[in-house]
């Protein structure tokens, strides 16, 4: 007969304390744990021996979850707008995890600066060097020498042209940009997005001027998409997710690397070690496998560490 066994969320909610205090008391040896594949698992011999050592402490209900809630901690979050870093701030909230995350959605290059000045813990960032063709790490080697920082991968996703239901002005490319008949949406300065746009039309040789509405500029992804949806572009350069929001046509251009830059320092260290079990541990993964648009296979995955 096969042992049972309980997942973290399971622990947390037989015992009716946040996830977060689950991790902490695997952390400290309190509850033995092990993993299969990414998964934490705990036996129920090991739930049954956690209860009896406590048999005689005062309610890990009443204590712990106390605890918990006294190393709750608000983690800053600039940069890039995404439906993944939207879905990462209602997890953390709806699972109790110890932490919360306030984003400020301000364009890939200002959230890493805003890190780099330490005015956030966290930055969500896809920039593509034109140079190396390589993403976020050239600028991240460049502006972080003696900082202790962490990079970890959050998703591939697909990037490329929004259109009208049935593209009824054939658009195929960038080059269709300067079409008379063309207008597009832009994104802000500083913005991934605007930055892959910029390369995709430098390689063309195309200049900005040559494109009607190229200064016109949204935050969002979403918002871009609504122009297209409402008749007031015809184009906006955007992510499949937020095409597929509003039944719009997507063309694809190419798929790019989002990710996380975290920033330690003695105050948020154990705020950010609780995201990292988060992402690593939870069910978080498995709630963004079926976002259209996105590849999270390597979710997690730590690209660079200099701490």
């Amino acid at each position: 007969m096969h042992e049972i066994t309980y997942t973290p969320d399971e622990i947390a909610s037989m015992f009716k304390i946040s996830k977060h205090t689950v991790y902490e008391l695997i952390k400290r040896g309190d509850l033995n744990a092990f993993k299969v594949g990414n998964k934490m698992r705990i036996d129920h011999a090991e739930v049954e021996r956690y209860k009896q050592s406590k048999a005689s402490s005062p309610s890990i209900g009443s204590n712990q979850v106390s605890s918990g809630q006294s190393l709750t901690y608000t983690l800053k979050l600039a940069g890039s707008h995404d439906f993944l870093v939207e879905h990462l701030v209602k997890y953390a909230a709806n699972e109790s995890a110890g932490v919360s995350i306030q984003p400020s959605y301000i364009g890939s290059l200002e959230g890493l600066m805003m890190v780099y000045r330490g005015s956030s813990d966290l930055a969500a960032i896809h920039l593509l060097d034109p140079t190396s063709q390589e993403y976020n790490l050239p600028f991240i080697r460049q502006l972080f020498v003696h900082e202790p920082i962490t990079v970890i991968r959050l998703a591939s996703r697909e990037q490329g042209l929004i259109v009208a239901k049935g593209n009824p002005k054939n658009i195929a490319s960038v080059e269709d940009f300067p079409r008379s008949d063309v207008t597009i949406v832009n994104r802000q300065k500083g913005a991934g997005t605007r930055f892959l746009l910029d390369s995709f039309l430098a390689e063309k040789n195309i200049s900005p001027e040559s494109i009607k509405g190229y200064e016109n500029e949204e935050w969002n992804h979403l918002g871009a998409a609504s122009h297209i949806s409402r008749g007031s572009a015809d184009v906006a350069f955007g992510v499949k997710y937020a095409a597929r929001q509003l039944g719009l046509d997507f063309i694809p251009m190419t798929s790019e690397k989002f990710d996380l830059v975290l920033r330690w320092t003695e105050e948020n260290k154990s705020a950010l070690e609780h995201l990292l079990d988060l992402i690593h541990f939870t069910t978080f993964k498995d709630s963004i496998l079926e976002l259209e648009g996105y590849d999270a296979r390597e979710l997690g995955k730590i690209i660079y560490n200099h701490r």
